[in-house]
């Protein structure tokens, strides 16, 4: 029942600085505004993480190809935020990933960041082909900085598309940055960044100052355009 957590320099090496709790609003906003996510399996109790190094994405920072870009000018996809909340949670947790035995994405993971949704924390950016979702991501988004939970595809870019349409959508608004949590090589070659846990906490103290966009979100007319302006920049 204590609502606090240790300073996320006590972590243990690989990351895990806390066990139990449960994963109400007030507590899973504290965790994120103290530099903290929940990340456990079904043969687990609640773990929260605090890794170091961290990985994040600048506003903007999203690395896109040239094919990326021809994909996203063609009209194969359509891009929309928070239109299917539920959908690409669910679809995360069910989307196998190379390495993983099974999700962490659990029922009361996904009721948890559903509450959160209803409240205006969390959002999702759906990526569609047709009537198909595609593709798409979701996290929680605290002042001026967005925390990154899951992204999935079932068509090949539809997962990058959503990322860069996350990432101008970021800049357009004012965040400071895009949190990846855990550093990978596919993030790395998106441009995710990898830096210190003292470098993040600054940037989350800086970016907590911020005034974020209030929800629900939709996307602004004209975003591919600036996304090919800040490609070119």
């Amino acid at each position: 029942d204590f609502m606090e957590f240790p300073p996320v320099t006590l972590s243990e090496p690989d990351g895990r600085l806390a066990v139990g709790g449960d994963l109400s609003v007030k507590r899973l906003l504290l965790a994120y505004r103290s530099g903290v996510f929940p990340w456990y399996d079904e043969n687990a109790p609640i773990c929260w993480w605090a890794p170091d190094p961290r990985m994040l994405f600048m506003p903007g920072g999203v690395h896109v190809s040239r094919s990326l870009l021809r994909v996203l000018r063609s009209g194969r996809f359509r891009l929309t935020a928070d239109a299917a909340f539920g959908r690409v949670v669910q679809c995360c947790a069910e989307t196998p990933r190379g390495g993983q035995n099974g999700t962490w994405i659990l029922p009361e993971m996904a009721r948890a960041y559903g509450r959160l949704f209803s409240e205006g924390h969390a959002h999702s950016v759906e990526c569609w082909e047709g009537d198909t979702l595609a593709g798409g991501l979701y996290g929680v988004a605290i002042g001026g900085c967005f925390f990154g939970e899951s992204m999935f595809h079932h068509r090949t870019d539809a997962g990058k598309a959503a990322l860069a349409a996350l990432s101008v959508h970021c800049e357009l608004w004012g965040y400071g940055f895009i949190d990846a949590q855990m550093p990978t090589p596919h993030l790395k070659r998106m441009g995710g960044l990898e830096i210190s846990r003292l470098a993040y906490m600054k940037l989350l103290r800086d970016g907590l100052r911020k005034q974020g966009k209030p929800g629900p979100w939709t996307l602004e007319p004209g975003w591919v355009d600036r996304l090919e302006k800040v490609r070119e920049a």
